[in-house]
């Protein structure tokens, strides 16, 4: 029977940087729902790469001192090693600076415009570089760019617009006639209600104010706007051909299944992509799924935000494999998104459900269940007649259970799959307290009895082992192996009793997952945030010398009497010290990189502060006056020789200084700074 064809694609990530644990949950996500496509038995078709073109890009690597090409093949390097380290089993990573890509972009660009959907004009309005998007002025929050809330820059330039509205209505249809086009439900509402309904303006779709982009082919001051150059990837990643010549693969699995994506870019893909398809005579993918974002929190807070290297909250997905392993990262990630809204991580939320779900549920099931087998049988499962109601219970919950991911993983809720096939792990732990086989071991006519409580609990682990593999295939690989079978049929996972009785199981099982100390975790948390924030400090303070900044000049000082302050605070002064002993202390300039509430203290904010090339954690009561996130970036004063001390649980290796004094029974403070912007680590004397 031939296999039907199923195509996946994620969306290609932007060769701009390393891409950290939200950017990866995107292509886990992905992997997942290939593999368990495969074991329905779909001919999958996985795709994922790389967006590589961009004015972003282009000042990127100008700042780097490279050429374009030689940064985005460096960073699509970083992108494709931490891909392949999270397993992920794509069968194709595709290029937008491949040279079959470029060319076919060129001839859809011409074709489109010789259909006369695209015509030459100019631009006058606002453009984000970061999300490469096109604004007017009414879209703008704040004047800021809608999408990210980032600073735009007025652009003004000849360009090629593409005419939107001619396929709106068309588009509109489409929609309404495939409810499942959109997914979830709440991406297509936002979709027709605040783009489709108010009206389509005219797209640019060309860029004349750099080069680093695919040229127009008939007028080469222009390149092809970044977004109709990543969208077309789709398609001739697949070997689609302007001119009719299409690849087998082409044929074969367009159109696309299904589109996984972030939610902040559903827009593009969901209006601008069909469109430019309609314009190109190509069917419509089948779905867009617009999957929510993994943000990051401190400690187990229940909200978190975006990661962002300026908040120092940037979590990377090499960085927990090296602490957890590549399954339990898996694991996390697919398993703490919610379908709709987003996910939390934080390194100790990991350690929390390490510890629970995967120590705790499925390592000491497997592993005591092994264990009991060689301990009582010297590892023979047998399957007896010996039965009892409670084994009802147990194959009943394994079976619906199973069927249950099933149904999840059709309706992409692949965190409550995930949650079917661990309830099959958590309802074996309960059948051994249940069943309690060291009991049954003492009498030797409860023989058959405990050979097949072993028996049920061998086959659960398998059944659920078999559905794990999507998710995570090297931890159920090792788990199949050791009980010396392979993964159970697809079709086969509504029949219980299948696993071969009289079957030996691995003489000594591996512990799959060993509990994690948080202290442990933590002291190596800190020395990746810090090796983080030292890193983005030097490269900001790179970004401001060749920014050509000036130094503020000192402004002249009023003499007389309208100097003074009007209301001077009045203190007593502290007695007289020696020169010696004020030439102890050691003032410095640092620099604040990152500042949190210490969440339990009423005063406190924590700071890492760089002095010189150091980074120190430092304790201040000064939470009354200032937001942590004002302080980011700001020089500061700083005792840098005081004896660091415990303060709230944590180390403080240092004091900021602060000036302070009571007004209305209220304590008015401000942090000491200098009247010219110094370098961190800059001597005070």
């Amino acid at each position: 029977m031939e296999r039907k064809p199923y195509y996946i694609t994620t969306a290609i990530a932007y060769a701009s940087g390393k891409p950290h644990i939200g950017n990866t949950y995107e292509i886990i996500l992905a992997d997942a729902m290939a593999r368990f496509k495969r074991y329905e038995g779909y001919d999958v078709f996985f795709m994922t790469g790389t967006d590589e073109h961009g004015q972003k890009i282009e000042g990127k690597a100008k700042d780097a001192g490279k050429t374009p090409k030689e940064f985005v093949d460096e960073v699509v390097g970083e992108i494709q090693s931490i891909f392949d380290l999270m397993n992920t089993s794509y069968d194709k990573f595709m290029r937008t600076t491949e040279p079959y890509h470029e060319k076919q972009v060129q001839r859809m660009f011409r074709k489109m415009y010789e259909k006369g959907d695209i015509y030459k004009g100019k631009y006058e309005g606002w453009y984000c570089t970061p999300c490469e998007s096109f604004w007017t002025d009414s879209q703008l929050v704040d004047g800021k760019c809608p999408d990210c809330g980032r600073p735009v820059e007025k652009a003004s330039e000849d360009a090629y617009f593409f005419k939107m509205s001619k396929y709106a209505d068309r588009l509109m249809e489409h929609i309404e006639s495939h409810p499942e086009f959109i997914q979830p439900v709440s991406r297509k509402n936002e979709m027709v209600n605040n783009f489709l309904k108010p009206g389509l303006q005219d797209l640019c779709v060309s860029r004349s104010s750099f080069t680093w982009g695919i040229p127009v082919d008939f007028d080469e001051k222009n390149v092809v706007y970044v977004w109709l150059d990543a969208l077309t990837n789709y398609i001739t990643g697949i070997g689609y051909d302007t001119e009719g010549a299409h690849g087998e693969n082409y044929k074969k699995y367009w159109p696309a299944d299904l589109h996984l994506i972030g939610k902040d870019i559903v827009r593009f893909h969901t209006i601008y992509w069909p469109i430019f398809l309609m314009s190109l005579d190509v069917p419509l993918p089948k779905q867009v799924f617009g999957h929510p974002w993994l943000l990051t929190a401190a400690g187990k807070a229940e909200e978190g935000t975006k990661m962002s290297k300026s908040r120092g909250n940037v979590i990377y997905a090499d960085d927990l494999v090296r602490l957890f392993g590549v399954d339990a990262v898996r694991f996390f990630v697919l398993h703490e998104m919610p379908f709709e809204n987003d996910g939390v991580i934080s390194w100790e939320l990991m350690v929390e459900r390490y510890n629970s779900q995967l120590a705790n549920i499925l390592g000491n099931l497997v592993k005591r269940t092994i264990a009991m087998s060689n301990k009582y049988f010297e590892g023979v499962v047998e399957k007896t007649s010996a039965v009892d109601p409670v084994d009802e219970d147990l194959k009943n919950t394994v079976l619906s259970q199973a069927r249950v991911a099933t149904e999840k993983m059709e309706e992409h809720r692949v965190a409550d799959a995930l949650t079917a096939i661990f309830e099959i792990f958590r309802r074996s732990n309960k059948y051994i307290d249940e069943t309690e086989p060291w009991v049954l071991a003492r009498e030797e006519e409860l023989a058959p009895r405990l050979k097949t409580v072993l028996y049920n609990l061998t086959e659960s682990i398998v059944i659920g082992a078999s559905l794990l593999e999507s998710f995570m295939p090297g931890t159920a690989k090792t788990i199949l192996e050791e009980l010396s079978t392979e993964k159970r049929a697809f079709e086969q996972l509504s029949e219980f009793g299948l696993y071969p009785s009289g079957t030996k199981v691995s003489e000594n099982p591996s512990t799959l997952f060993d509990r994690k100390d948080w202290k442990e975790i933590e002291k190596e948390v800190e020395k990746i945030t810090e090796e983080q924030i030292r890193k983005a400090s030097l490269e900001e303070e790179k970004q401001e010398g060749k920014s050509g900044a000036k130094e503020r000049t000192e402004e002249p000082v009023a003499e007389g009497d309208a100097a003074k302050d009007a209301n001077p605070v009045v203190l007593p002064y502290k007695d007289e010290v020696s020169y010696e002993d004020f030439e102890k202390l050691d003032f410095r300039i640092g620099k604040i990189l990152h500042a949190e509430e210490v969440k339990k203290s009423k005063k406190l904010l924590l700071f890492k502060v760089q002095i010189g090339e150091e980074v120190r954690q430092i304790l201040s009561g000064i939470k009354s006056a200032y937001h942590p996130e004002d302080l980011v970036g700001k020089k500061v004063m700083v005792l840098v020789n005081l004896k660091p001390r415990m303060i709230a649980g944590y180390e403080s290796q240092g004091m900021l200084l602060s000036a302070a004094f009571e007004q209305d029974g209220e304590e008015i403070l401000s942090l000491m700074t200098s009247l010219r912007d110094m370098p961190a680590g800059a001597d005070i004397a």
